[in-house]
């Protein structure tokens, strides 16, 4: 486990239970209304290209209509396969067109977030305010920010290097112990104890002696305590996390496979994936995982400080941990009808509908029989990862990690916001149509969006007050 070899908040800290359910939408939990719903949705499908400032693609966006890794099991309700396919990232305006009171807005903010950050000691209070209006891109702002927000970086600047430099060598030394095969680490021993006692007579002849070998160092054994049992253990899992890899944000340089840069950069989270699910055996690997490390070591690689960049891949890994632990319950199986299941954030979610819009909630829920397991699931274990583009993505973030209730609380108030956003036309569908609108969102202002939720919902009682948002889709 991770406790005593990083620095983690409480929550990370603790034990994982024993099994962790699948990310993809649906549960297996056994109450009769909901039985099988864990295996009806895959978490195949590649997604859209976009071109946003600079992430651009070498292609263009191609047709996915052709069948492929993103459809369901099972038909439901009559709903086709096509139907369900997983959500495509919409491209974005390649206009990129700012106008001058937003430039001039976003250098202000821009001063001001590089003031903040100057301190000697941070106000989070204030970097919460800040970020939550959307952090600027470039400058390393964000990545900063986010180690800040994620609790990865101390408020006091003093403590900043040696905090990073700490959890950087254990990263660099877990990735030793963890990653190497054990050829190589005894290799590498022997090479070091070789060094370190140089025999006496260097001219002895003689046969060569046979290296001792013990049953656990034994490639072929098989028992629980061999080295090699246990590499061979996570072959399975870093197979399943190469093909995860593949299919994240494959038209994006940052991440392609066709330069060598991007082969970099997924090597690096293959080795935070692989390595987390070596240090939480519970756990292990849940596909998915790939899609909200992404944005971290993103944001991270790109900081403009050339130190901060080189260690992009330990930074994220403890940011990645820090930011899972904050919903990990959501994903054992165990927990799903506990009070820090995901059955019960879903049902937040519902009550959360109810409060603030109970003629949409009663359409929903009785009406088209369009329950949150269906949809939501995916909203939030994957933290919006799949709603919408890459820059959308990041600025989601802005907010989802500043909110001084905590990731969830927000995560919950935008999702009830979406459903929001497109009331008459979900008020207008059947099933099938509301499957197909939730499971495709469409492309949206997040900015309007984001201000909606601070406008409408008061923080206290999360209450909607306003109308229909679709003029803002």
């Amino acid at each position: 486990m991770l406790k005593g070899k990083l620095k983690l908040p409480d929550k990370a800290r603790k034990a994982f239970p024993d099994r962790l359910g699948s990310l993809v939408a649906g549960f297996d939990y056994k109450d009769e209304e909901h039985e099988g719903l864990r295996s009806v949705f895959e978490f195949e499908e590649e997604l859209e290209t976009f071109q946003p400032n600079g992430l651009g693609s070498d292609r263009e966006s191609t047709d996915h209509n052709d069948g492929g890794d993103g459809l369901v099991d099972k038909k439901m309700h009559g709903v086709g396969e096509s139907d369900f396919r997983f959500r495509k990232r919409p491209d974005r305006d390649p206009s990129g067109s700012v106008s001058v009171v937003e430039a001039i807005a976003a250098d202000e903010k821009r001063s001001d977030l590089q003031h903040e950050l100057s301190q000697p000691e941070i106000n989070l209070e204030k970097l919460q305010r800040v970020a939550t209006t959307g952090l600027p891109d470039g400058g390393g702002l964000r990545a900063t920010t986010w180690k800040l927000l994620l609790g990865y970086l101390p408020p006091s600047r003093d403590l900043w290097e040696k905090e990073q430099m700490e959890n950087r060598q254990k990263y660099a030394k877990l990735k030793e112990e963890l990653l190497l095969n054990p050829s190589e680490v005894t290799r590498k021993t022997d090479g070091a104890l070789s060094s370190n006692n140089q025999p006496a007579d260097n001219d002895a002849d003689g046969p060569l002696k046979r290296h001792e070998i013990s049953q656990e160092d034994h490639p072929l054994s098989l028992g629980k305590g061999s080295v090699w049992h246990q590499y061979f253990q996570h072959t399975e899992i870093a197979e399943q996390i190469d093909r995860d890899l593949q299919r994240t944000h494959p038209d994006l340089k940052f991440f392609s496979v066709d330069s060598s840069f991007g082969r970099k950069n997924r090597d690096a989270m293959r080795n935070i994936l692989l390595l987390f699910a070596k240090l939480n055996p519970e756990i292990r690997y849940v596909q998915g995982m790939n899609e909200v490390l992404a944005p971290i070591f993103y944001v991270f690689s790109i900081d403009t400080d050339e130190q901060n960049a080189a260690n992009a891949e330990a930074d994220s890994f403890c940011c990645f941990v820090r930011l899972l632990s904050d919903s990990v319950d959501h994903f054992c199986q165990q927990l799903d009808n506990s009070s820090v299941g995901i059955l019960s954030t879903l049902s937040r979610l519902t009550e959360l509908l109810k409060a603030n819009d109970e003629e949409l909630w009663r359409h929903l829920e009785f009406t088209t029989k369009v329950k949150p397991q269906y949809y939501a699931f995916r909203w939030i274990t994957l933290l919006l990862t799949q709603e919408f583009n890459f820059q959308s993505i990041m600025r989601i973030w802005d907010s989802l990690l500043s909110n001084p209730f905590g990731v969830q609380d927000m995560l919950l108030r935008l999702c009830c916001a979406m459903l929001l956003c497109v009331k008459s036309r979900l008020l207008s569908g059947d099933f099938v149509a509301n499957m197909k609108l939730l499971q495709h969102y469409p492309d949206i202002n997040i900015e309007h969006l984001i201000q909606f939720l601070s406008t409408k919902f008061s923080m206290n009682t999360v209450h909607y007050t306003g109308q229909d948002l679709d003029m803002y889709l």
